[in-house]
């Protein structure tokens, strides 16, 4: 048996490595972070009660609001899970957060790989299956599970929360990448991609990340709770992109727009504006520069029966790490769905 072992992040977090065999390129890993809520207190003795009694308190602390609650996190393209802040959202309120670092991302991207790179976004179902078993393994009793998934990991999630359509309790997307930024151009140029996938699936586009996005992160970031990140598992500018990785992102588009089916609650999560990064300006500290929103919020509706999406005022690509004002009202507006959700399908 695999026992945790203490993460990157130090403090509460641990991590499990879970093999996933080979392919071409080698070894195959994806990895498991965790943080646990902190273990109940005590029942009260005797006298306890008795205090408790005279002061007219319950005899028993109430359960927190999410116990019982496990919350899987993927995240998004050149990226992997560093935010203790959203994990402590979660544990603060009772949930077991898990994050998943994908195959070839963060902290299971071995030497000798592509980091990122994938011809199926199918082939998660191998990365999400291992991480769940072990969740799983950890339950006791009946629990719920929520899926969270940021930009490309919440196009991911969204796939497959509707192929599995009995497996997720709630969906919460931040700033999910549901359609293609030209959106009126992709099915133009699908068939240009997908051609090039067949012939040559590892050539390279160009890069024309200019940095923008990760400079205006760092320009509203908290200097109270820095966060720091590992250049090499999230570099600027973002990690190349390739032909087959593209043909099936394009696909998993394609699949959005023509209806998932989704059957647990959503949550959208989205900047109120984008903003075009093409020259430095302080209304990129402010905005989404790598989506367009107004494309996002149409495509949220095509995931399932009961999608709720929230714009944000001042919001970055990934709302929480926006601004101050803008984080606060994304962990507030988080905060509201969560509770909703719980009071209508119960502790």
């Amino acid at each position: 048996m695999i026992s945790w072992v203490p993460d990157v992040l130090g403090d509460e977090f641990e991590q499990q490595t879970l093999s996933l065999g080979e392919d071409l390129e080698g070894e195959v890993v994806a990895t498991l972070v965790r943080a646990l809520p902190e273990a109940p207190p005590p029942a009260p003795t005797a006298w306890g009660r008795v205090v408790r009694r005279v002061q007219g308190k319950p005899l028993v602390d109430p359960p927190p609001l999410l116990d019982g609650v496990d919350v899987l996190y993927v995240h998004g393209w050149s990226d992997y899970f560093f935010q203790k802040r959203l994990a402590r959202f979660w544990t603060s309120r009772g949930a077991r957060f898990f994050a998943l670092d994908l195959r070839k991302y963060g902290r299971s991207l071995r030497e000798g790989q592509k980091p990122g790179y994938i011809a199926d976004l199918a082939t998660y179902d191998e990365d999400i299956g291992a991480a769940l078993a072990v969740i799983g393994a950890d339950a006791a009793g009946g629990r719920r599970l929520v899926l969270m998934g940021h930009s490309t990991g919440g196009l991911v999630l969204s796939l497959w929360a509707s192929r599995h359509p009995d497996a997720a309790d709630a969906v919460i997307l931040n700033s999910p990448w549901l359609e293609f930024q030209l959106a009126p151009l992709r099915a133009a140029i699908a068939p240009m991609v997908e051609l090039q996938a067949r012939l040559r699936p590892l050539d390279a586009a160009p890069q024309i990340d200019l940095g923008f996005y990760a400079r205006a992160q760092a320009a509203v970031a908290d200097p109270d709770d820095l966060m720091e990140t590992n250049a090499l598992w999230r570099p600027v500018p973002a990690m190349p992109v390739h032909a087959g990785w593209l043909r099936a992102i394009l696909h998993g588009h394609r699949t959005v727009a023509e209806g998932l089916s989704i059957q647990a609650p959503v949550c959208v999560l989205l900047s109120a504006k984008s903003a075009l990064p093409t020259r430095w300006s302080d209304d990129l500290t402010s905005a989404d520069t790598v989506l367009v929103v107004e494309d996002i919020a149409q495509r949220s509706l095509k995931l399932g029966s009961s999608v709720t999406v929230e714009r944000i005022d001042g919001a970055l690509h990934d709302v929480f790490l926006s601004r101050k004002q803008a984080r606060d009202d994304a962990y507030a507006r988080l905060d509201r769905w969560v509770t909703g959700w719980v009071a209508t399908t119960g502790s």
